[in-house]
């Protein structure tokens, strides 16, 4: 029995997807930015799927900049802002954020600029009033993380986008495991900068978009080409952006459907792991992604347990999951974000995250919840528990 509850790392390529994709490279080959018909049908190609994409979020086309995925839309959206300025200025973000937010703010210090990273409480939440006491005169640049990828927290994120348009601040927020789980509306959040990957919707790897509200300016940080309207140099993966567009389409139709049943799922699961002494639930429980669950497990002493072993021998029983993010989850070290809610070093090495998706079945739920408890209690009796 195989059992796949990591969803949140990647989802299938759905057949949808996969079907325009092949269409799209044996009848649609064409380069984009060529006027001939074979360019034309390319460009129609390519329109279509930023139509589907921005009907998603509730954004004008002109909005959806195509990137290479969820990384690279934080980075044009963390950069496209900097570039612009001669000398450093002032960054907040979150202290949860993604490595792909974390790591350019981090080399942005490196360079001068004053970042403040925003305090979280115990679920890893960030309490709007640090944000408005936090921004200054010289602040840029606000990013914070809509869905939480390690603990499935969600953050008030219309709430911080008022308080930085009030503040004259531009706000990001890294949406990529957000959308096609949960609506999102850009119109109605007022974000300035949202991103997106199509790899967690069901889509094809390799591909994602950063919405851009019009009028905010951003500077492109690869040269070589006018592509994206001056955004993102280089020919567009058209089968790619083709497959993120049907799979942005369907998400869209199935949302509400899916999100309830994947909410009624992972209330079940939690329901049947509640007794489990040595997991305890990390995250908000009422304010969470639809399909996340994460843990830290320590054993009847109270000593943690490490993640990764667990993540070892539940694969060995068929089931796949994860310890944290799956960005971080081969590294031996504490988790950041655990350790930013107050986690020790022990606990933020034993962190266990299960994530559903469209594949997953209530038997699938309890078989996981019948297997979870006894492989613990095994685990708990090995010799070295931490590594």
């Amino acid at each position: 029995m195989q059992i796949y509850l990591d969803y949140s790392a990647t989802t299938p390529c759905r057949p949808e997807a996969m079907a325009s994709m092949n269409r799209v490279m044996t009848q649609a080959w064409g380069n984009p930015s060529s006027l001939h018909e074979w360019g034309q049908r390319a460009a129609t190609v390519l329109e279509q799927a930023r139509m589907q994409v921005a009907s998603l979020i509730n954004s004008s086309p002109l909005g959806i900049v195509f990137t290479s995925g969820g990384t690279e839309s934080n980075n044009l959206a963390i950069y496209g802002v900097a570039r612009q300025f001669s000398s450093p200025q002032h960054l907040i973000i979150s202290s949860v954020e993604h490595a792909a937010v974390s790591q350019p703010i981090a080399f942005l210090e490196s360079q001068g600029w004053q970042v403040t990273r925003l305090p979280v409480d115990r679920w890893g939440r960030v309490n709007p009033r640090d944000l408005d006491q936090a921004i200054q005169a010289n602040t840029v640049l606000v990013s914070v993380i809509y869905g939480q990828s390690e603990v499935g927290t969600l953050q008030p994120i219309a709430e911080l986008a008022k308080i930085c348009r009030n503040r004259e601040a531009l706000f990001h927020t890294d949406a990529v495991q957000v959308a096609g789980r949960l609506p999102v509306d850009v119109q109605a959040l007022g974000v300035d900068l949202l991103s997106l990957s199509s790899h967690k919707l069901y889509g094809p790897q390799g591909v994602g978009a950063l919405y851009i509200r019009p009028g905010v300016e951003l500077h492109p940080f690869l040269a070589g080409g006018m592509q994206e309207s001056g955004l993102r140099a280089g020919t567009q993966a058209l089968p790619n952006i083709a497959g993120f567009g049907i799979a942005a389409e369907l998400a869209e139709a199935e949302l509400l459907a899916e999100m309830a049943r994947l909410q009624t799922l992972r209330e079940r699961l939690f329901a049947q792991l509640y007794a489990c002494p040595q997991l305890q639930p990390t995250g908000h429980r009422l304010y969470r992604l639809p399909h996340h669950l994460s843990f830290t497990v320590a054993d009847a002493y109270g000593t943690p347990l490490s993640g990764k072993t667990l993540v070892r021998q539940l694969n060995l029983a068929g089931i796949g999951v994860s310890s944290g993010s799956a960005c971080n989850s081969g590294k031996s070290v504490p988790s950041p974000v655990l350790r930013a809610m107050g986690y020790d070093d022990g606990l933020a090495k034993s962190s266990l995250r299960l994530t559903l998706g469209k594949q997953t079945t209530a038997a699938d739920i309890d078989w996981v919840g019948l297997v979870l408890p006894q492989m613990i209690e095994r685990v708990t009796q090995a010799p070295v528990l931490m590594c």
